[in-house]
């Protein structure tokens, strides 16, 4: 009986709830409820196509060396040798063994890591990244049918961190080149490679940013996609089937996948490849200038509107810059008419400039634009070393407003102007405080101050006086054979 009284109560507790949905009250008209109108979705995309269009194109690329039993790589696993090698990190120093056991002993082949690549053309030229091939004795390419071949190293680029290998074979599936300047950040992307050795493995993710300044000549593309070490030369493709871009790097704590990974932006990367092809090196430009960021209060300083530009703190002597009329204190403002918004974006231009090329560069000097011509030079290996310029016997000097900010100074003598092959100038003989703060150093021969050349003591007093003491103070010195510039922020 209780369980059928249970059951009418519920049941015309129902049927109140039914009516009240269907029918207002007495305090209102009677309507029926009308349904909420579902939320439009957009449904995931589908990779499957792609996989098949440009899966058969990626390749597995095996590296060997020939390690000497006892040499402190032969004592860990490829995985480990290559969390080192992708992060910079030096080998540790394993002891080696002592004593008889290491006589005779020859070197062996022995696996050095594992990456990915893809093929470029049909004829058997494969991109993958320069680190995954340095070093390397030998590198095996494993293509998706499981053909393997031996690949030779063709070329490859530290500075951009790509290689291009050839294999002895024709007929191959080859990728299709995307455009990079189309990619959209928040586009969908997927990487086809061989993380943990694990060959073709598909990720998926999207673009997070784009121009992302990790290096000096390549602005990354930025991704979510998951990358690991293995899927390093790997490919970066679109939606259209397209490869956009190589991945590079991985933002780690532990040496795995954290949601950022980088890709090289394809576009640089075949412009790279080619110059591979065809000479086995990559030349690039260069002026030879020291730059740094225009901060706020330099552009104040300099009269400059904003903060643009790449800010010249020193000029190598005897290179392009010196002879195109190039000052340590210059704002380079545009390259070949290209804006130079950040730093970056100058080694950028000149690296890309073939060397040789006759240029234009636009500084901002004393309130001024001037554009000066320019030949472009190669960077060179080797970069020259200058050296401190010797140290006078004159007596220094120092006026309150020196002293303020830092600094004790002397006259030039004869001997030092002809070495340095200046008119004038004064030598800073100590360095303290704001000075100290701001890189200048003993033996530094100042030669403007406050955008006023001094070509003594008394002309450096005269221009500290005039100079706005509450403000940074921009200097002009010379260290061994570079011009250079300094902002002095006095103590307060």
């Amino acid at each position: 009986m209780l369980r059928n009284h249970q059951k009418k109560t519920w049941h015309g507790v129902a049927l109140a709830v039914l009516s009240a949905a269907v029918f207002t009250t007495s305090l209102g008209t009677v309507q029926p409820v009308q349904a909420q109108p579902a939320a439009t979705a957009r449904g995931l995309p589908d990779f499957t196509d792609l996989v098949d269009q440009v899966g058969p194109a990626v390749v597995n690329i095996r590296t060997t060396e020939k390690v000497t039993p006892g040499d402190p790589s032969s004592a860990m696993d490829e995985d480990m040798l290559e969390f080192f090698r992708r992060f910079g990190v030096p080998i540790p120093n394993i002891p080696r063994p002592q004593g008889p056991q290491r006589r005779n002993q020859q070197p062996e082949e022995q696996p050095r890591g594992v990456g990915s690549g893809f093929i470029l053309s049909s004829d058997g030229f494969v991109m993958t990244n320069a680190h995954v091939v340095d070093g390397a004795d030998e590198v095996i390419v494993t293509l998706t049918d499981k053909r393997e071949f031996k690949a030779k190293i063709i070329g490859a680029d530290k500075r951009s961190d790509v290689a291009v290998v050839k294999i002895d074979a024709t007929g191959l599936p080859a990728v299709k080149v995307g455009d990079v300047n189309r990619l959209k950040v928040g586009e969908w992307v997927i990487a086809i490679g061989s993380p943990f050795g694990l060959d073709n493995t598909v990720t998926a993710g999207i673009v997070s940013a784009k121009q992302r300044d990790t290096g000096d000549y390549l602005p990354l593309i930025q991704t979510d996609v998951a990358v690991n070490p293995g899927n390093s030369g790997g490919p970066l493709i679109n939606m259209r089937g397209e490869v956009v871009g190589i991945n590079s790097q991985i933002y780690s704590r532990s040496g795995g996948f954290m949601g950022i990974s980088f890709a090289i932006p394809i576009d640089e990367a075949i412009r790279v490849s080619d110059q591979l092809r065809v000479t086995g090196r990559v030349s690039r430009g260069r002026i030879g200038v020291q730059i740094e960021q225009v901060s706020k209060d330099v552009a104040e300083s300099l009269g400059l509107s904003k903060a643009q530009g790449a800010l010249v703190r020193g000029v190598e002597v005897g290179s392009p810059a010196e002879k195109a009329g190039i000052e340590a204190g210059d704002v380079i403002t545009k390259f070949d008419g290209k804006a130079v918004e950040k730093t970056v974006d100058l080694p950028r231009l000149v690296g890309n400039t073939k060397p040789g090329t006759k240029s234009t560069v636009t500084v901002f000097r004393r309130g001024n634009s001037r554009d000066l011509p320019i030949t472009i030079a190669e960077v060179e290996p080797d970069e020259k070393t200058a050296s401190n310029a010797k140290s006078g016997a004159s007596k220094p000097k120092a006026s309150a407003a020196a002293e303020q900010l830092g600094l004790m100074v002397t006259d030039l003598t004869d001997a030092q102007r002809k070495e340095l092959k200046i008119k004038g100038g004064v030598r800073v003989t100590q360095v303290a405080e704001a000075a100290a703060r701001a890189g200048l150093r003993e033996g530094d021969v100042i030669m403007s101050v406050a955008n006023t050349e001094v070509a003594s003591v008394k002309d450096f007093d005269a221009a500290l006086a005039k100079a706005d003491k509450n403000k940074p103070i921009n200097v002009l010195y010379r260290r061994g054979e570079w011009a250079q510039y300094a902002l002095i922020r006095p103590s307060k």
